[in-house]
């Protein structure tokens, strides 16, 4: 009796250790470790943005609760996999005995596992692995259902079936199948979309006619013609998720690293879709044949938050992944803002101070840097308001060879330009008209930075974010000086004209800049409340078509802006204690009279060019590089070069190429010959102090 009480004893030892079942988690701690494959983008008052896959193994989204599925597919997929599963207690008996009945009858076995065991097999997945029929294996796929039964509720364990089935493909759950064969949330399910989703879980590969066949066993219908039609655009094209609004993939691209992460924006939602908008309608507007791309960032002053981002709209864009928002391109002359602001606080400069825009040529280390305007011309004598304004080139080389090339590369790097990694040298006089390149968002936080009075913070994506401290990277007086005169459109008119695009019916600072061979268009400004920074241009660096500086990105700046100031104008910035207004005017009628500002001490009233005798002796014309074309119409007597000098050049000879053409003053007429000359002045010692190369064919 005793060997037999141990016989039994040691049999059910053995086959409890057999079939003992894994641990499984309870459904607080399978909740917790669920990841979906996707993350997702909200904006700073909790509106979906965006949301990006990360996991490409299978396509899971959020864990969907029992009761935002439709009462119609919840009912009906129960009812196909496990119609008694509100009775049993892990294990559906009678099925059991219906399988086992089957197999002994040499019918075909029928299912007997019941959503318990199935959701078992989930959560431990080597008790679902293929091969795992064995009578062992279903004895501990039991065991574990009972285990589940006693540790979770019925809507819990429906629930879990629900979000971790296989319906098809990489779709797992049933809000991934809803969205990606039907485009419908799981609350907006149907009892048919049910019956379809039904009859994939058996065999989720199955093709349209079985799915269909299946689903209409299920429905225990006669007329199932529905189905066929119904189950081939399901298994079609997959469904666009249409609850992701699509307004930030850029932004997604940057913030969302890891599944199931679900990030705060700073961005708003409704700026956004103004900023997608007007960008679109610009680039429609201009067509793809003259520029195919563009990019907007809108940040709040007070805040460092940036409101909009948006990297680029598709369209007839021919690398549309690529974020246009933090893409380096070329300046242009968008960085001269920073420049006068330097030499302003340097006092090298006043707003009223005289540069000359003529002809100028400096030696580099690669030969002559000659610059030039936009427009090929040159208006002499100007302010350096009217300079910055109207976005002259040769005054502002002038203004960077009293500030230094190296003092303003280091200017700009405090000032966030973080891809000025080289010395000044590499950059060269160039660097006054933007040769350096930046991004878009560099930008924007630059140009706030003149908003606040010349303090600098990185910009905040991430809501809740962490901002370093600010720094000082110019006087509150040189950024509102400068601010004022970004924002004086009769300071611009000779450029741009008085009624452009960069014209507010509110106060704004603003500032164009187009980069080398049309390839990059700028449009970055402010108001009190609002920095708003735009890129117009190629993401494949090809130039742009017939876009000027106020045709490409400057329409997008003053939508965007008009629409952040609806119903609340831009005000001028409170103007500064040390920075002193005067009535001025200018001898010889150089500019009109005007109310100008001066940091304190150094106001005046009388604006006067230098004589020539102050000035260095120097070729005016031609200009170095100028290229001259014979016409063979024209007598050759008449198609003579007036060559002009400036400066005291009492005793001064000009030499062309060998030949001395005599004194400088006399302001001879040349007729050269075809090829390239070399023009020289040369003092009373023969010294040459200054040259130019022209070339005439």
């Amino acid at each position: 009796m005793a060997s037999v009480a141990a016989l039994l004893v040691g049999g059910y030892a053995t086959l409890d250790w057999i079939t003992f079942p894994p641990l499984l988690p309870d459904y607080a701690q399978q909740r917790a470790r669920y990841t979906p494959s996707e993350a997702w983008l909200y904006d700073r008052n909790g509106v979906l943005l965006d949301s990006s896959r990360i996991d490409y193994q299978v396509r899971r989204l959020g864990w969907t609760k029992l009761g935002d599925i439709s009462p119609d597919a919840r009912e009906t997929i129960l009812a196909a996999e496990d119609r008694r599963f509100r009775e049993h207690g892990g294990v559906d008996w009678l099925s059991l005995g219906g399988s086992i009945r089957d197999r002994f009858e040499g019918k075909r076995s029928r299912g007997a596992s019941t959503l318990s065991m199935q959701v078992a097999g989930f959560l431990a997945p080597d008790l679902a692995a293929p091969g795992q029929r064995g009578t062992w294996d279903k004895l501990r796929q039991m065991r574990a259902a009972w285990a589940l039964e006693a540790r979770w509720n019925k809507d819990e364990i429906l629930e879990a079936y629900l979000n971790l089935a296989g319906f098809r493909g990489e779709a797992q759950g049933i809000g991934a199948a809803a969205l990606g064969l039907f485009g419908k949330t799981p609350a907006a399910l149907t009892r048919d979309d049910a019956l379809l989703l039904a009859a994939l879980l058996p065999e989720p590969g199955a093709p349209a006619p079985k799915v269909a066949q299946r689903a209409c066993a299920l429905s225990k219908e006669r007329d199932c013609s529905r189905f066929l039609p119904a189950a081939v655009a399901m298994l079609g094209p997959a469904r666009s998720l249409a609850l992701d609004p699509g307004l930030a993939p850029h932004l997604a691209d940057m913030l969302l690293r890891k599944p199931g992460l679900k990030i705060t924006t700073t961005i708003d939602a409704r700026i956004q879709r103004a900023a997608i908008e007007a960008l679109r309608r610009q680039l429609q507007g201009l067509g793809g044949t003259r520029a195919r791309d563009g990019a907007v960032v809108v940040v709040d002053n007070a805040s460092g938050d940036v409101l909009a981002l948006v990297g680029g709209i598709g369209g007839a864009s021919t690398a549309p992944a690529v974020n246009g928002a933090t893409a380096y391109r070329q300046a242009g002359s968008t960085l001269k803002p920073f420049l006068y602001a330097q030499a302003i606080e340097k006092g090298y400069l006043t707003a009223a101070s005289i540069l000359d825009d003529s002809p100028v040529q400096l030696d580099t280390a690669s030969g002559l840097y000659v610059p030039q305007n936009y427009d090929k011309g040159f208006k002499g004598p100007v302010s350096a308001r009217v300079a910055l304004a109207g976005s002259l080139n040769v005054p502002a080389v002038r203004t960077l060879l009293l500030v230094g090339v190296e003092a303003f590369r280091d200017r700009l790097f405090d000032t966030g330009y973080a891809g000025l990694v080289e010395d000044g040298q590499y950059y060269g006089f160039s660097l006054a008209l933007g040769s350096a390149e930046v991004t878009l968002v560099e930008q924007a936080a630059a140009y706030r930075s003149l908003a606040l009075g010349g303090r600098w913070t990185p910009l905040r994506m991430v809501k809740g974010e962490k901002i370093e401290r600010q720094r000082r990277t110019t006087t509150p007086e040189a950024a509102w000086i400068v601010g004022d005169i970004l924002s004086d459109p009769n300071a611009r008119a000779a450029t741009f004209g008085l009624d452009s695009a960069l014209r507010l019916p509110f106060w704004a600072a603003v500032k164009t800049g187009t980069s080398k061979a049309m390839r990059d268009n700028w449009c970055v400004g402010f108001s009190d409340r609002f920095t708003v920074a735009v890129w117009v241009g190629n993401m494949e660096g090809d130039p742009m078509r017939a876009v000027s500086g106020t045709s490409g990105a400057a329409p997008v700046w003053r939508d965007v802006m008009i629409a952040l100031h609806q119903g609340n104008p831009g005000k001028a910035l409170p103007r500064p204690g040390d920075v002193e207004e005067r009535a001025i005017r200018f001898a010889g009628g150089l500019e009109q009279p005007r109310r100008e500002y001066f940091l304190k001490g150094t106001g005046l009233t009388l604006v006067a060019s230098a004589p020539p005798e102050s000035r260095r002796p120097r070729i005016v014309n031609p200009a170095s590089g100028s290229v001259y074309a014979i016409d063979p119409d024209i007598p050759a007597d008449r198609q003579k070069l007036s060559i002009a000098v400036s400066g005291d050049v009492l005793g001064h000879r000009l030499i062309l190429d060998k030949t001395d053409l005599g004194l400088a003053s006399a302001g001879p007429m040349i007729a050269a010959g075809r090829g390239q000359h070399r023009l020289r002045l040369v003092d009373l010692s023969g010294k040459v102090v200054d040259q130019i190369v022209f070339t005439i064919r």
